[in-house]
């Protein structure tokens, strides 16, 4: 089954990138995690820039620098996994949650208690507030050590799925642990704590506390919080660049990629891509218990409408890729908001209405990924314009972008949301049918319902 090819056809598929570095990739993408931390974007660049700075006043070799340059990168990689419990025991916004943690003594119980006061239940009724303070409190240090130990170990898990290092993904693994043994998820102290860990730890900390305060506020933390939070060596370190305004006004602006060191450069070959691809749609997925393996499902099928279209290669790859990551910008909604059991609110739509936006200014952020960014962003357009978020019509949505738009509404309604139950294809295909030709490709339409048909033969048999 053939399709036409409408105009803006996809052009410079990233295969044809022979040197893209690894570095601009995770720099780009990092901007992702940074939104579900509850953190301005450019969190972990600045961090890295803090960090790699340590480094040098360690005298780090390159192989220990290298590891720790995409540890500070990646540092926030399994943030997305403990998202909707987050949000359901404090009933409130995940994101603004975590964000006053990180301003928090946590090793406090006063200040520990106060943050569970002014976040828990927020917008809520008195008696709501009530019922979730009890759960947080109720939850105590096992609550949050679980909570840590899940965002830990799937970030690590996803450093390794990209083909680094365990000294990075051991880095991430230490990153909340303190060098007095009060942090998580082990409790492990001192020298105990890898050295990449105790770096990421100071690293992230000083750097949200420079945002609200500057230099004086970032040494002033970490003079505070020595031989509690963070190895003295570091400390002293970090207060000695005090004074050095040329570096800390280097964070306005961050450029970590000639942070790597030359000797140990990665590349982000094809390979490697698709490495990337499928780790960050597993950060992605994991932000909602209601789309675990949606990335990877529309992509799945994407790619089997492009194949029977008869796609060049390279842009199924770069097709493939893009629904991989088409909803990399949900990491910005709440999980409040996505996990929802009932109708959304006019500003809760508002919000999830911003997602492809988000994908898009993402994704951009890599330059060789800028059409496979138009794609992504393109998920939610619709060939009458009723779309979102930029209300594009036919004309200007191509072939590629037809079909993820068709990929991602069928893989959809085909799974389970917390406000309806999966429809089987049958349903799936009665629903889209009126739409060919008006808001959904009418061809790519007709190859869902022979990729659907083969898909349901297969299972049968």
């Amino acid at each position: 089954m053939l399709m036409r090819v409408p105009r803006q056809a996809t052009d410079q598929p990233i295969d044809a990138v022979a040197e893209l570095p690894l570095s601009e990739v995770l720099s780009g993408l990092s901007y992702a995690l940074d939104m579900t931390e509850g953190q301005p974007r450019g969190h972990a660049e600045r961090s890295c820039l803090i960090g790699m700075r340590l480094a040098g006043a360690l005298g780090l070799d390159d192989a220990s620098r290298s590891s720790l340059f995409y540890a500070l990168l990646l540092k926030d990689a399994g943030c997305s996994s403990n998202a909707a419990r987050v949000a359901a025991l404090f009933g409130a916004d995940d994101a603004m949650v975590k964000s006053s943690r990180r301003l928090t003594d946590t090793s406090s119980t006063s200040q520990a208690l106060l943050h569970v006061l002014r976040t828990a239940g927020t917008g809520g009724s008195l008696l709501a507030r009530g019922h979730h303070v009890g759960a947080v409190l109720r939850s105590g240090r096992s609550g949050a050590r679980s909570l840590i130990e899940l965002r830990c170990e799937r970030g690590a898990a996803v450093a390794r799925a990209i083909g680094l290092d365990e000294v990075t993904a051991r880095a991430i693994l230490d990153v909340d642990e303190h060098w007095d043994g009060g942090g998580y998820p082990t409790g492990i102290s001192g020298d105990d704590i890898s050295l990449a860990g105790r770096v990421l730890c100071l690293a992230q900390t000083a750097e949200v506390f420079w945002q609200h305060g500057g230099p004086d506020a970032a040494c002033e933390i970490a003079r505070r919080r020595r031989r509690t939070w963070f190895d003295p060596t570091l400390v002293d370190a970090l207060v000695a660049l005090e004074e050095d305004s040329d570096f800390w006004q280097s964070l306005d602006f961050p450029e970590v990629t000639p942070l790597e060191p030359p000797a140990r450069v990665l590349v982000a070959d094809s390979d490697r891509l698709d490495r990337v691809a499928h780790a960050f749609a597993s950060i992605v997925d994991a932000k909602s218990p209601y789309t675990a393996q949606h990335s990877e499902r529309v992509a799945a099928l994407a790619d089997a409408l492009a194949a029977l279209a008869g796609i060049d290669d390279r842009v199924r790859a770069t097709l493939h890729r893009a629904a991989l990551l088409h909803d990399i910008g949900k990491l910005g909604v709440s999980s409040r908001i996505l996990d929802k059991p009932g109708p959304l609110d006019p500003g809760e739509w508002e919000a999830v209405r911003r997602h492809p936006q988000w994908s898009l200014e993402i994704l951009a952020r890599v330059g060789a990924f800028a059409d496979m960014a138009r794609i992504a962003a393109a998920h939610h357009e619709r060939l009458d314009g009723s779309g979102y978020y930029r209300g594009l019509t036919g004309e200007h949505l191509d072939q590629p972008s037809r079909i993820l738009a068709v990929a991602d509404v069928a893989e959809a309604l085909s799974a389970d949301r917390p406000y309806r139950r999966a429809l089987d294809p049958d349903e799936v295909l009665s629903i889209l049918r009126p739409d060919a030709n008006r808001r959904l490709d009418q061809e790519v339409l007709a190859a869902l319902e022979h990729v659907l048909a083969a898909r349901s033969s297969t299972t049968i048999g």
